[in-house]
């Protein structure tokens, strides 16, 4: 791998949480947004020799999903409603604007869900990881789907917890 590639990927690392966001927040389709998501990685690989380091990688990173998202759009846009190309930009900039004061808190967040063990962890999986609604989680582990909500909004509280009490030792505003 060469020194251009490494940095590359490297830099992809870095601004891959928010671009998924991104990507997330226009792509609904659990498997259509894994797909795009690599669209947008394989793009930011090839193309990374244009890209200007005197500019935001991550705002650099967010145009080329930006145009990966608008390509996946147009294959769908005959089979159902879909953002038009003004709300996704607007929906870019929102992502680019956050993500360098959302970077520390998405690393304590990482931090925090290691933390999580047993049916929390599980819970969590299935719910962000697998994208499934409280009633499917609740057949598939044995639960209600009441029980599954309150569960998830108390590890929610713990994990905001954690985050806050990671900011504070830190020295920073979770």
């Amino acid at each position: 791998m060469d020194d251009n590639t490494r940095q590359a990927a490297r830099l992809w690392t870095l601004a891959q949480p928010v671009v998924s966001a991104f990507v997330t927040s226009v792509v609904r389709d659990f498997s259509a947004r894994d797909d795009v998501l690599q669209e947008v990685a394989v793009a930011v690989i090839e193309s990374f020799d244009r890209y200007d380091s005197s500019q935001s990688f991550v705002g650099w990173a967010l145009g080329i999903a930006r145009n990966q998202v608008g390509l996946y759009l147009r294959r769908v846009r005959r089979n159902r409603l879909v953002f038009d190309d003004e709300t996704i930009g607007c929906l870019a900039s929102a992502f680019g604007a956050v993500s360098a004061d959302e970077s520390p808190k998405l690393d304590f967040l990482q931090e925090c869900l290691r933390g999580l063990e047993g049916r929390a962890r599980e819970l969590c999986d299935l719910r962000y990881r697998h994208d499934l609604k409280p009633a499917a989680i609740a057949e598939a582990v044995g639960m209600t789907a009441n029980s599954v909500a309150k569960a998830l909004q108390r590890i929610r509280d713990q994990l905001r917890e954690c985050i806050e009490r990671k900011a504070a030792a830190a020295g920073t505003t979770a």
